[in-house]
């Protein structure tokens, strides 16, 4: 498949399995339900819309955060996550754990849909 046609598609990769993010790591506390973690960097234009779409499903969903985190400032998580372009999403359970990632700008019904798993 084309890159063009994965970029936002939410999708599970086999190594996130295993990795959870907790408060600490991400600068804020997790959501009750869900975490919706959005890496992003200063000039991208994608970051702005994606910030708006993840703001408004979580907005929309009783005990769902949306995190922010600054690419650039956080290097060692970006690397830790295997974040190598901005956006990325993280979409974390109750316990942090990364049940799926999108690179690229998600469509909000893949968001909503990933929450699903999450949920």
């Amino acid at each position: 498949m084309p890159q063009r046609r994965r970029k936002g598609r939410v999708r599970v990769r086999v190594r996130d399995g295993d990795e959870r993010l907790d408060a600490a790591a991400l600068g804020a506390a997790l959501g009750e339900r869900a975490t919706l973690v959005q890496f992003s960097s200063a000039f991208c234009a994608p970051c702005r819309a994606t910030r708006r779409v993840l703001a408004e499903v979580a907005g929309m969903v009783p005990g769902v955060a949306h995190v922010e985190i600054d690419a650039e400032a956080h290097l060692d998580l970006v690397r830790r996550l295997d974040v190598v372009k901005t956006p990325t999403v993280l979409v974390l359970d109750a316990g942090g754990r990364v049940v799926r990632r999108a690179a690229g700008q998600p469509r909000k019904a893949d968001v909503i849909a990933a929450l699903g798993e999450a949920v």
